[in-house]
């Protein structure tokens, strides 16, 4: 236990000295440097910042504990993710990217929307910045709550305890390095990662061949069926639904495709666009073979969320298994300081400076960025702590549903449709967000259908129908279009 409290320490350190390093680094930047890192990420970094951004702690112990406890009929989640992140690589970062600074050289979501369309008008920028606020608060404590799971059943820290000592790190690194400190924090910790799920079931296979391993124990009927309930049923046509659903969330969650913005070069780009989609498709592979391999290895758990870490600490030296299970930090905290920066700069940018104080200097939007950040840890704080709350994954698929209903439609809408409006872009956010919480809570639990569907669907008809009401996009903004769509550099 004092071994791997000393990894974790170590850690720690190295995550913070990443945050000292970009702040002296680019303290004398502005706003852009900050919050998307000047343009100029490398394909790899920006590919495993993405990906470890998107992958939470949810990929250790969600995903595993849904298939142990359930069987391979859970690993649509798995599939839905694997096929969303490739096509938002292959058909959103690209022109994302291009369309973002062919508009005004926009440096947040809300800015690129806005600025799309040549509107002069910030309900947009509001309605997404209050989105960003409520959403990512909830998101980031599934993260930090995490955290808290994980330092309590390694160190046997309270919970509580060790949640404010995850919060008080991520706020610590992000709050003095912004998105770059962000992104290599984040590239580091995607590899560490990617190692702990390769290594840990490939080792329990050899020790289970050497003897080890737990009796075989009898599975629940249908446990290793791909249809959820064993028959091709309503039931299981709405998880797989659910399941597939979870990719629609990629076209549009800020704090991932903020990263294609933020790529140096259309080179660099295609670089990100193979190494991404293979990263995260080995990422979720891998989850779905640790529950798999830890059902034999381990028989039957009491908590299922915990089978990727009892798995480490039986097979691996206290030294090792602390280095394996910094991934749960590094997966929680990956995802958790994005979170912050988006917020962060979904408020400084697009609320703070065009409603606020519009003479507002660099300087000043800087630290504006980093009270937010502040303000939005406590409220994740107060989330976590809350016993109420849910669990991790129940926290991660409302707000994943949420913002992929919200802003997936209009997204793909923007990059792909001349006649797409400011109005009708503003008609999808709100359609989609107030469709996807109302079926949370009243049409969630008797359909057995995730949220995002239907909240998609109805935010893209919204989104079309608003557009072609008020007549399609002006001569201007379908020239801008135009210019976006045939960007070179």
């Amino acid at each position: 236990m004092n071994i791997e409290l000393i990894v974790f320490i170590l850690y720690f350190v190295v995550v913070l000295a990443i945050g000292i390093y970009f702040f002296f680094r680019t303290k004398n930047g502005g706003e852009k440097d900050y919050f998307l890192g000047g343009r100029k990420m490398s394909g790899f970094v920006a590919a495993l910042s993405a990906g470890a951004s998107d992958m939470s702690s949810w990929v250790l112990m969600g995903l595993p504990a849904s298939v142990f406890a359930l069987g391979l009929g859970q690993v649509w989640i798995a599939i839905g993710l694997a096929i969303g992140t490739v096509l938002s690589w292959i058909l959103i970062a690209p022109r994302l990217r291009a369309f973002s600074i062919t508009a005004r050289d926009s440096i947040t979501i809300p800015q690129y929307l806005t600025n799309r369309f040549l509107s002069s008008s910030k309900i947009l920028q509001i309605i997404c910045a209050i989105l960003f606020l409520v959403v990512y608060a909830i998101y980031a404590a599934s993260s930090i709550k995490a955290c808290g799971t994980l330092f309590n059943t390694v160190l046997g820290v309270e919970p509580t305890v060790a949640m404010y000592i995850a919060a008080a790190i991520i706020i610590v690194y992000t709050f003095l390095g912004g998105f770059s400190a962000v992104c290599w924090t984040d590239f580091l910790q995607g590899m560490l990662m990617l190692l702990a799920l390769l290594v840990t079931p490939i080792v329990a296979l050899f020790v289970m061949k050497a003897g080890g391993g737990a009796e075989i124990v009898a599975v629940p009927e249908h446990y290793w069926s791909l249809l959820p309930s064993g028959r091709f049923d309503w039931k299981s046509i709405a998880e797989i639904l659910t399941g597939l659903g979870w990719g629609l969330g990629y076209f549009g969650m800020p704090h991932i495709i903020i990263r294609y913005m933020a790529i140096r070069s259309p080179a660099e780009m295609k670089k990100s666009r193979v190494i991404g989609s293979v990263w995260t498709c080995l990422i979720l592979l891998f989850a779905v073979v640790v529950a798999v391999v830890g059902k034999r290895f381990l028989g039957e758990l009491d908590d299922s969320s915990l089978v990727f870490i009892t798995m480490v600490r039986r097979i691996f030296p206290a030294v090792i298994s602390g280095i394996l299970l910094s991934a749960i930090l590094a997966a929680a905290m990956s995802t958790a300081d994005s979170q912050l920066l988006a917020s962060a700069s979904a408020f400084a940018s697009d609320v703070y400076r065009p409603v606020i104080r519009k003479k507002a200097s660099d300087r000043e939007m800087l630290w504006v960025g980093r009270i937010v950040v502040i303000l939005i840890s406590i409220a994740a704080l107060i989330i976590a702590a809350n016993p109420n709350s849910g669990s991790i994954m129940d926290l991660v698929g409302n707000a994943w549903g949420l913002f992929g209903a919200a802003f997936g439609p209009v997204i793909i809408l923007s990059l792909f449709w001349r006649r797409l409006t400011f109005g009708g872009a503003v008609a999808g956010i709100v359609a989609g967000a107030v469709v996807d919480a109302l079926w949370l809570i009243f049409l969630a639990g008797p359909t057995g259908l995730y949220e995002i569907v239907p909240g998609f669907i109805v935010g893209l008809v919204a989104a079309v129908v608003v557009s072609l009401i008020g007549g399609g996009a002006s001569k201007e903004v379908t020239e801008l279009f135009d210019q976006a769509a045939a960007f070179k550099e």
